[in-house]
């Protein structure tokens, strides 16, 4: 301990590779320093002005958790609900520019970059006006709201070099990296399938967010907010709980499986799988809204250099009468590894002798089986060794102020972030695929390398 009572580096237990587990159960807590406490301070000269796009509640903790990163200022909040405007001021200060027109903080020359938190389907048109417009883009998840604005989004950020990056955390926790390290040392053997879940039992949890009793014409930019959308008369509903409906949000699958597909292909370093199949259906929460809240998706992943073909199994339910919870199962031949706020390695290695049904034999037959059986394997005295290991990030530890910790040290330096928008594409592609596997009732082939739908 230092003198402010705060675990110093050399205070954390150094990480045993994966080959010295011995039996028994062990805690340990990640070792690496958080990037935020890596970070330098920063010259007046070298701040960076950020403008949040969609003051929603994603919007205001992307830009609570920005603001904690040295060197970072917000200048202008945009929404299309001018009761936000007004919340902006109140958290960031009442000399920010506040506006319902996303273009106008674009034209500023005093922004550097911006939080793209709308809902889905102003995503690709912001965050590519913003790169054409020399702004760096910190984009929520999902990275588009249809498969077949991947593509462009991705040519976009090559052809401006714009520093792009999805809302996606995982990819920037300790806990994922140390998981990434685990699993390619081999430690449950082969590795044959994934389960991963996001499960929820509460009604803001199934995004039956609270709705402002001034909502109207006048206090909300209906027009503005449909966009491409299908026009309609005004239905506040839609607007503050846009993530039911599927001419604004993508369901389950674009809000909560693509934060496990972007976990998952970091740890694995996959770029997605090749085949999609969906089912689930609308359980509980029958609201009005024309999105499952219960879904589960299989998914054929191929062989790579460094892993085996295996599958994947992902659930949601927001009606979980446990009481819900989020986390990932990497199962192999000798163990399985767990993801959740720690990583947590149970080892129970096979037996060297592969046993014996021998009791449908004759007699003799059992006799000269067992004979030569334990020529080749003598009978052992000894109990097979099984081992727990667990791991856990530094207290009070945020991935999320990680992730943007990363995004602005891109800004600065302009160094490749992991998640670009190719990496967003490859996840947010098999989870549209995933709404279009369940609605048409079909499974579907997919390109994890061309980022296509393959043809049948």
């Amino acid at each position: 301990m230092d003198d402010n009572g705060k675990t110093s580096r050399r205070d954390f237990i150094k990480l045993t590779a994966a080959s010295a587990l011995v039996a028994g159960t062990s805690s340990r807590i990640l070792g690496a320093e958080r990037p935020q406490e890596q970070a330098p301070k920063v010259s007046p000269n070298d701040r960076i002005q950020i403008a949040l796009i969609g003051a929603g509640g994603q919007g205001m903790w992307n830009t609570r958790t920005a603001l904690r990163v040295p060197g970072v200022e917000v200048v202008a909040s945009v929404d299309l609900y001018d009761g936000r405007l007004a919340r902006s001021r109140e958290l960031f200060g009442n000399d920010i520019s506040t506006t319902r027109d996303y273009r106008e903080v674009l034209a500023r020359s005093d922004v550097d970059a911006v939080i793209v938190a709308t809902p889905d389907h102003w995503h690709t048109r912001i965050s590519i006006d913003a790169m054409n417009a020399g702004k760096d883009v910190y984009c929520e998840k999902p990275m588009v709201h249809s498969l077949d604005e991947g593509l462009l989004l991705i040519e976009a950020q090559k052809k401006t070099g714009r520093v792009f990056q999805v809302g996606s955390q995982r990819v920037s926790s300790v806990i994922y990296s140390k998981a990434k390290e685990l699993l390619a040392s081999g430690v449950i053997g082969e590795l044959n399938m994934v389960e991963a879940w996001w499960d929820r039992n509460s009604a803001i949890g199934a995004w039956q967010y609270s709705i402002p009793p001034d909502a109207s014409t006048q206090t909300v930019d209906w027009d503005r907010f449909l966009g491409d959308a299908p026009k309609r008369d005004f239905d506040a509903v839609r607007f503050f709980r846009w993530r039911n409906y599927q001419d604004y949000g993508t369901g389950v699958a674009g809000d909560l499986f693509v934060h496990l597909f972007s976990g998952m292909h970091f740890v694995l370093g996959t770029d997605g799988p090749t085949r999609v199949m969906a089912t689930g259906g609308l359980r509980f929460w029958k609201d009005g809204r024309d999105v499952p809240d219960v879904m589960l998706g299989l998914y054929d992943y191929p062989k790579t250099a460094n892993y085996p073909a295996f599958n994947l199994a992902l659930r949601v339910n927001f009606a979980d009468g446990s009481g819900g919870g989020s986390g990932f199962r990497f199962i192999g031949s000798e163990g399985v590894l767990t993801i959740g706020n720690t990583v947590t390695v149970l080892r129970r290695p096979r037996a060297e002798e592969p046993g014996y049904s021998t009791d449908t034999f004759p007699k003799d037959v059992q006799e000269a089986f067992m004979k030569e059986y334990r020529a080749r394997y003598p009978e052992k005295k000894e109990m097979r060794p099984s081992s727990e290991e667990n791991y856990s990030p530094p207290p009070n530890y945020s991935d999320s102020l990680d992730h943007f910790t990363v995004f602005f040290d891109s800004v600065r330096s302009r160094k490749p972030v992991v998640e670009d928008a190719i990496f967003g594409f490859r996840a947010a592609g098999p989870a549209l695929l995933t709404n279009r596997s369940y609605f048409d009732k079909k499974a579907y082939g997919w390109d994890p390398e061309t980022m296509t739908i393959k043809k049948e």
